[in-house]
């Protein structure tokens, strides 16, 4: 009896070392990183360097040769349309008062009063236009708290009142500009053709001058002094460069290839300018024409120029100046409901796009088919259902069956 209670006993040790041995040589599960297939938003953007640029920049010049008297501005300095004095000019004595150059003269004043008339009439169709959208804006509104409006019609209408605005502002600063040029062809005239009184004591002592002021087109801050110190100067010699810093907009080029897929309007993200929240704008023109420019890496590239309009209120963006750097993001596409997976999970199998998904612990290898996309995800028109888990970054050892544990948890 003893002998036969030895000999099971043995048998059974012998057993569990097979079965040890028979565990040991069964292949362990692959670690892997794994993460749910989710419904969201899914955003395909371009995101590029850009700069802002002043939309309305003036050069003031002289409309007189003469002497330029010292100018006091500073760049920073305000300025207020047709004002401020932005610099003070003795022209010298009319010496040339032939017909024809007195008739040049006085169309050259009499175009810049039409030009004059012209810019108040847009000024006005501007206004009907802005204060339209306002009210069509106010009538949108209305109908969305009362769900009689989707969001799209109230985005769209928003932006149209932006834009009527925007045109609005342009329209104000066209006449503001055409005043100055009126002004500026008025002073020419006194070169031919002095105002009365005036030209009698230039002929009885020729040694008079009388100080002309030149004003300020527009109201903004002065950009840059181009004449500091008093010297003589010719008509049409640039004095002061003068803008609206409010009147941003951002000057980003991106590569011809992305912007053949920029479509009109497009929204834009700023990003990295150096205030707490990013900035919105929209795309106001992709410039027909490209340049090349050779990138860091020694490459020549064909970029395109895309002028976006800021639509942010000016004082959100109070600090930021003309030709600051900004980091933009120019939507091509987006949705608020879209399957999608990380792009680190697809993978070419033949000219099919698969994943491995998760199933009782194994890895499935599974045909997909995928719609836009980013960098970091894309959208899954077939193949996939939401909450279903797939692995990402698979290594070479993640097969069709292959059973894998988790690594990492999808959050």
């Amino acid at each position: 009896m003893l002998r036969w209670m030895k000999r099971i006993s043995l048998w059974g040790v012998a057993a569990a070392v097979v079965a040890g041995i028979g565990y040991g040589l069964l292949p362990k599960p692959v670690a892997a990183d794994l993460e749910h297939v989710t419904r969201g938003t899914l955003r395909v953007t371009v995101s590029e360097d850009g700069k802002t640029r002043i939309k309305d920049r003036y050069l003031v010049s002289s409309p007189l040769s003469g002497q330029l008297l010292r100018v006091e501005l500073k760049p920073g300095d305000s300025v207020t349309a047709m004002k401020t004095v932005v610099a003070q000019l003795q022209p010298d004595l009319p010496n040339n008062l032939d017909a024809r150059t007195l008739a040049q003269a006085e169309a050259k004043l009499k175009m810049s009063e039409l030009t004059l008339q012209k810019a108040s009439l847009a000024e006005q169709t501007a206004q009907k236009a802005m204060l339209n959208s306002q009210n069509h804006l106010s009538r949108i509104q209305r109908l969305k708290n009362s769900k009689a409006a989707t969001d799209e019609e109230l985005e769209n209408a928003e932006l149209d009142d932006s834009r009527r605005r925007e045109e609005y502002n342009a329209s104000k600063l066209a006449v503001d500009i055409a005043r100055f040029e009126m002004e500026w062809a008025r002073l020419a005239m006194w070169q031919v053709k002095p105002p009365a009184g005036k030209d009698d004591s230039a002929q009885s002592n020729p040694d008079a001058k009388q100080n002309y002021e030149i004003f300020a087109p527009i109201s903004g801050k002065v950009l840059r002094k181009l004449k500091e110190s008093a010297t003589p100067i010719t008509a049409g010699t640039n004095i002061v460069e003068v803008g609206d810093p409010q009147r941003l907009e951002m000057e980003i080029d991106v590569l011809s290839s992305d912007a053949v897929q920029i479509p009109p309007q497009a929204k834009v993200i700023v990003n990295a300018w150096g205030g707490p929240e990013p900035l919105h704008g929209i795309v106001r023109v992709v410039e027909p024409a490209a340049f090349t420019k050779i990138s860091a890496l020694g490459v020549e590239e064909q970029r395109v120029y895309v002028i976006v309009d800021l639509i942010d209120p000016p004082e959100q963006r109070s600090t930021l100046g003309d030709g600051y750097r900004v980091e933009a993001e120019i939507i091509l596409w987006e949705s608020d409901s879209v399957l999608k997976v990380p792009t680190s999970a697809l993978f070419r199998k033949g000219s099919q796009w698969s994943v491995f998904k998760v199933v009782e612990g194994r890895a499935q290898q599974q045909s997909v088919e995928i719609g836009h996309r980013n960098g970091l995800e894309a959208e899954i028109l077939k193949g996939l259902n939401e909450h279903e888990t797939v692995i990402v970054h698979p290594s070479d050892r993640i097969a069709d069956g292959v059973q894998v544990s988790v690594r990492t948890e999808a959050k």
